[in-house]
């Protein structure tokens, strides 16, 4: 088994389909979009191929170590809106192809007018540290 993360991005990736804002969506759509999301992790978690996930929400600080006995720096340079994370999802899948798999059924939740999203997700695999051998 590997683990993958998905990443969900406010915006990224050429422009989805339906391009709709969520904030432009109504009560309903997004009640919709969160079920989709919600019945997603719990089929993925009885497989045994969830292990976490959360949405995030788009306001956020970049921060930085400015050396000793100095503040962090919180004022810049800031990411592109598009750039910035809207949730993740941790799956732990046997293939990469199972990854990509389930990254396309993800970007199939439903937006504005309950059409899928058809959005862009990023399918990032976790660093693993190789073995070493001893003599």
């Amino acid at each position: 088994m590997a683990k993958y993360l998905l990443l969900k991005h406010y915006r990224g990736g050429p422009t989805p389909l339906y391009d709709v804002p969520m904030d432009q969506w109504t009560p309903e759509e997004v009640t919709a979009h969160i079920q989709y999301m919600q019945d997603f992790a719990d089929r993925l978690e009885k497989t045994g191929e969830f292990v976490d996930g959360q949405a995030l929400a788009p306001g956020g600080t970049f921060v930085r170590y400015d050396g000793e006995g100095r503040p962090p720096v919180t004022d810049g340079p800031f990411a592109e809106t598009k750039d910035l994370i809207a949730g993740w999802m941790v799956i732990d899948v046997d293939t990469y192809e199972r990854a990509l798999e389930l990254a396309g059924e993800l970007s199939a939740a439903p937006g504005a007018g309950g059409k899928p999203l058809h959005e862009w997700l990023e399918v990032r695999p976790f660093l693993t540290v190789h073995p070493t051998t001893t003599d």
